[in-house]
């Protein structure tokens, strides 16, 4: 894991910062804190170094902290540095290359990845200035985490608000991570459900949640790629992906096969239906009587992509008998570089969990996985692709 440094500025949005640094020591990593004195007038930094079991950083010359220019000590030692909350005060100071204190110093020492959590009342947020030195801190090298928008401690609403803790952690984790074997690439995921429209207020659709190709994405993105989903999941966007939502399997079709064009890696882990209502009714479907409906095959898309491929393709199999059988014909047929096949009557696999067993199946062999989380499950998968 990583050498984390938080530097933490005055603002309410503190108290998360300290559900922050207790996240990321559950994570494994080794996390270091450094505070303005502003920020010690909402929470002491006894409550740091209570958690991290380190020294919490306030003052440069700090006579009770053992001695070896902190500030230096501790750039050298950082993978990542992450100001969270970030004031617009502390965002001009970082902007503009000014070092008056343990925090702004030790930021300007440091060559490693940088992180900034924007979070300050709307006005102040939306700004010019501040905006003028967020596009700065940009150009420099340096990532923004855009705050949210909603209801504000001064009781405003609008944007300013800090983002989400798992937005955070996403962005964290990204950035974090040291093995970036897809740099450089792009790697395309379908991910969800398709629905197919019977009527303006029904449809058919299956169970598929979407977690599988969201884990897959975020892995691919962990990993240095440039990641698009197309969507038919109703999962929040990931940070640092491009999303792209679709409904039906052929709005699914369309914008898989245009995206296909510039992609080096496709992950087609979305459940596309492989029927839809032959004529969809264009008014609700009164229940005067029993119905039926004529069904027709929607379009191949896993076929479409294997016949004249210039990029690595995984597909899925998930099967309730011939598990084997079944995902190898699967993987013969589409022309696939790795299929990843499941049985849904397994336990802990399938539709809408957090993990997965899976067999994976390429021209090397077949090899079955023990139970593990889908994020987990992401980078073996691609790890397995990119060997192939």
């Amino acid at each position: 894991m990583s050498n984390i440094l938080v530097g933490v500025s005055g603002g309410i949005a503190i108290y998360k910062t300290v559900q922050l640094v207790s996240d990321l020591l559950k994570m494994g990593h080794d996390v270091e804190v450094i505070m303005t004195k502003n920020a010690t007038e909402f929470i002491t930094p006894l409550t740091f170094s209570s958690l991290t079991k380190h020294d919490t950083y306030v003052d440069t010359f700090d006579k009770h902290v053992h001695y070896s220019v902190e500030h230096i000590s501790l750039a050298k030692k950082a993978d990542l540095f992450i100001i969270v909350p970030a004031t617009a005060n502390v965002i001009a100071k970082v902007a503009n290359g000014l070092a008056d204190d343990m925090l702004t110093t030790t930021f300007l020492a440091c060559d490693c990845e940088k992180i900034i959590c924007p979070a300050m009342n709307t006005k102040m947020y939306e700004n010019r200035i501040t905006q003028a030195n967020l596009s700065k801190c940009k150009e420099y090298g340096m990532h923004i985490v855009e705050p949210a928008n909603g209801l504000l401690a001064c009781g405003d609403i609008g944007k300013g608000k800090l983002a989400d803790l798992e937005t955070i952690k996403e962005a964290i984790r990204m950035y974090s991570h040291k093995d970036r074997p897809l740099d450089h690439m792009r790697v395309l995921v379908s991910a969800g459900g398709t629905k197919e429209a019977i009527d303006p207020v029904r449809y058919i659709t299956n169970h598929s949640s979407g977690k599988m190709g969201y884990s897959i994405a975020k892995a691919a993105r962990d990993m240095g790629a440039d990641v698009t989903i197309v969507s038919a999941s109703e999962l929040d966007d990931p940070y640092g992906v491009s999303v792209i939502h679709v409904s039906s399997a052929k709005e699914m079709y369309d914008m898989i096969i245009k995206e296909s064009q510039r992609a080096d890696i496709i992950v087609m882990a979305a459940a596309v239906a492989d029927y839809r209502p032959k004529k969809v009714a264009l008014e609700k479907i009164k229940k005067n009587s029993d119905m039926s409906l004529e069904l027709e095959r929607t379009d191949d898309i896993l076929k479409k992509l294997g016949e004249d491929k210039h990029y690595k393709l995984c597909g899925f199999a998930m099967e309730s008998e011939d598990l084997v059988e079944n995902a190898y014909k699967k993987f013969i047929e589409k022309n696939l570089d790795l299929i990843v096949a499941n049985d849904i009557k397994e336990k802990g696999a399938g539709f809408k969990s957090d993990t997965n067993i899976v067999t994976l199946i390429d021209k090397n062999g077949i090899k079955k996985l023990e139970l593990m989380s889908k994020d987990e499950l992401g980078y073996r998968i691609l790890e397995r692709l990119v060997k192939e």
